[in-house]
């Protein structure tokens, strides 16, 4: 006789195995509900705070990311964001889902590591981010990367100095270049390549020409500067305090280069900035790098990965490729800097000359 043996569900014990049976039942509701789209929007909208910037983060149209975020919050049946006013916050469960997001990115992240070291250096793929002032420097050591290595791929990252920590943070790229980094952040650095600050203005300023300008008669002018944060910033206020001379007067704040460039080109003051970002303009283009007092402010970039995080393969053929690219790059500047010395000499001799 065939023997039937019946359960009453509701005095099974629970166990280990149920609790795992739960947890595949609801992995697989989100794997067939949940994409990594809509993942990635979340993740964007979380770490910004703002459904705008993770839109133009993403190059997305706003009620794109609206959508995406609400399909997710379905999938949950839970509320990820809380608004007040125009600041949004995450849930409890928003918080969950950002955890979460981050392991399912760096796992993915991984993988796409491994698989780049399986195939070795001729393929795979480099994500670099850099700060705002080295977007000169790197496409350089890409195309010259590049042609030694045609079969990998390039992803290039270029954001001020608070969104690149904050990539850092979350392990966002490969590598990074940076100025010097701040005490406590957890990477291994090297040393690049030299990133003197130097003072330019309008080559029709008063100024340019004139030798050896006393740091104090430079404050008397309007300043055109990057936004507080920036790491040129913070070099320049350094200089001053060390010299117990006031702040400059800040006649406009911007957070380009390139902009601050325009500015002083139509006369709205004098700027500092590295010597890279004349990459394109060189030295006797419409900006003259003035000749002060107490600079060029001597600063270093640095190429940076995640510590206790072993690069891969391609990433660590890229950190050896510009440790060797590094002192001809050094070289360059150099070259650079004594090319702008003479020409002040020249311009200074000139000047002295007529006035006689």
């Amino acid at each position: 006789m065939t023997q039937h043996l019946r359960i009453n569900v509701h005095e099974q014990p629970v166990t280990n195995r149920n609790h795992n049976s739960t947890r595949v039942s609801l992995a697989g509701a989100l794997a067939r509900h949940t994409t990594l789209r809509q993942l990635q929007v979340f993740e964007a909208v979380a770490r910004l705070g703002s459904f705008t910037r993770a839109a133009e983060e993403l190059f997305l149209a706003q009620p794109t990311v609206s959508m995406q975020l609400k399909k997710l919050a379905d999938t949950f049946g839970m509320p990820l964001f809380e608004q007040t006013g125009v600041r949004i916050r995450l849930t409890d469960t928003g918080r969950e889902v950002y955890d979460a997001c981050q392991e399912v990115f760096r796992a993915l992240a991984d993988l796409e590591l491994k698989v780049a070291d399986l195939k070795g250096v001729k393929h795979g793929r480099l994500r670099l981010a850099v700060i705002t002032s080295a977007k000169y420097l790197a496409p350089h050591l890409l195309g010259h990367f590049g042609r030694l290595h045609p079969g990998i791929d390039f992803s290039l990252k270029v954001t001020n100095r608070e969104r690149l920590l904050e990539r850092i943070d979350n392990h966002d790229d490969d590598l990074y270049i940076l100025g010097e980094p701040p005490p406590g952040l957890e990477v291994e650095a090297h040393p690049l390549v030299p990133n003197p600050l130097v003072v330019m203005a309008s080559r029709e300023h008063p100024f340019a020409g004139v030798p050896n300008i006393p740091l104090k008669r430079l404050l008397e002018e309007p300043f055109v500067l990057r936004e507080p944060g920036s790491g040129t910033r913070d070099a320049l206020f350094r200089l001053l305090e060390k010299h117990g001379s006031q702040a400059p007067v800040v006649r406009m704040e911007l957070s380009s280069n390139e902009s601050i460039k325009q500015a002083i080109v139509a006369g709205l003051g004098i700027t500092v900035l590295s010597l890279h970002s004349l990459a394109l303009e060189g030295t006797n283009g419409p900006i003259a790098i003035l000749d002060v007092q107490g600079f060029p402010i001597q600063r270093h970039w640095y190429l940076a990965h995640t510590r206790g995080r072993k690069p891969s393969v391609v990433a660590q053929t890229f950190l050896d490729f510009v440790r060797q690219e590094g002192p001809h790059i050094a070289e360059e500047l150099d070259r650079k800097l004594d090319e702008v010395r003479a020409a002040r000499r020249s311009r200074s001799k000139k000047s002295n000359t007529s006035s006689r």
